[in-house]
């Protein structure tokens, strides 16, 4: 069995958060949970 992990992306919505997660996704990290975290003002994207 794989170890998981709990990974955090501060500022998600933003050009390096989502080029980040796309980066996680394309290397297929073995990702737990995937908490995208932004500001407020980012809500809905």
């Amino acid at each position: 069995m794989s170890k998981k992990y709990n990974v955090a992306v501060v500022g998600a919505t933003g050009a390096v958060g989502e080029t980040m997660i796309s980066i996680l996704e394309e290397r297929d990290f073995p990702i737990e949970n995937l908490y995208a975290l932004a500001s407020s003002r980012s809500a809905g994207k």
